[in-house]
């Protein structure tokens, strides 16, 4: 009995171990999205993908920021939780800014904190752009790119539907335009899809709180098994859905995730 439980301890020891191993790294990796709706003109876009800090800064982060090269930097919720200090993680919002145009979304976690309205302000003060439930145009040789950002679900009440941002936006825009839209939550294909939104970039999932070798995501953030849709690309109809595995938080075999899309034409 003793030497049972001291191979249990042994085990508990190594995954945590590997587990604090897993924490420490910095997966960094690149996406391609093809889309005969991109417009032409902004082929080879750059856009990386930051979710799920928590309030964690990594210690490579803006190093593999800087290495991804990117056009765009979106931050799709979850920079703080309720437990997060905002004075961490500002600096890098400054930094991030330097490096290209910064835009954010929130996400459930900064729902949760009492002080959500002056973070976001302070948010805003480093030069980063607040998506809340509003969009911003980009034009080039005549065409026009919508990046938009939904507020999360755990937001105001009455605050305005993705159907509803949807709509104002091709009301607005006119047309049918490329429509790139920041929103935290990643069990949102069948959403977005139907509401004919082309590219969606998304956390949340962790990839699973818990990963193993060669299967990938084993417990969710709900506590599900095999949770769907919590790392990598998804399709349905026109729309791409692109999940990261985020920075921070808990998380067991599980590296910090860093993906950059590049958009493209097919």
């Amino acid at each position: 009995m003793k030497k049972r439980r001291r191979l249990w301890v042994l085990a508990a020891l190594a995954a945590l171990a590997l587990g604090t191993v897993y924490h420490a790294s910095l997966e960094p990796e690149t996406w391609h999205v093809a889309s005969a709706r991109l417009p032409a003109a902004f082929a080879g876009l750059r856009i990386t993908l930051l979710t799920d800090l928590h309030g964690h800064v990594h210690r490579r982060l803006l190093t593999a920021v800087e290495e991804a090269r990117p056009d765009l930097i979106v931050i799709s919720g979850d920079l703080l939780d309720e437990r997060s200090d905002p004075a961490a993680v500002m600096p890098l919002l400054t930094r991030l800014t330097e490096i290209a145009p910064t835009y954010f979304v929130t996400g459930n976690h900064e729902w949760v904190r009492e002080d959500t309205e002056d973070v976001l302000k302070t948010i805003a003060a480093q030069g980063v752009t607040v998506l809340r439930n509003d969009f911003v145009t980009f034009e080039k040789e005549g065409q026009t790119l919508v990046l938009a950002g939904a507020e999360d679900p755990n937001g105001y009440r009455d605050q305005e539907t993705p159907a509803a941002l949807v709509e104002r936006i091709r009301e607005t825009v006119g047309g049918d335009p490329y429509i790139l839209m920041a929103y935290h939550r990643n069990n949102s294909l069948d959403l977005w899809s139907a509401l004919g939104v082309d590219l969606v970039l998304s956390g949340h999932g962790h990839g699973g709180v818990v990963r193993l070798p060669f299967v990938g995501g084993l417990l969710g953030v709900d506590r599900q098994l095999f949770p769907k849709d919590c790392e990598g690309l998804y399709t349905a109809g026109r729309t791409t859905l692109a999940v990261s595995r985020g920075l921070g938080g808990v998380r067991l075999l599980n590296p910090a995730h860093l993906p950059t899309l590049v958009l493209d034409n097919p």
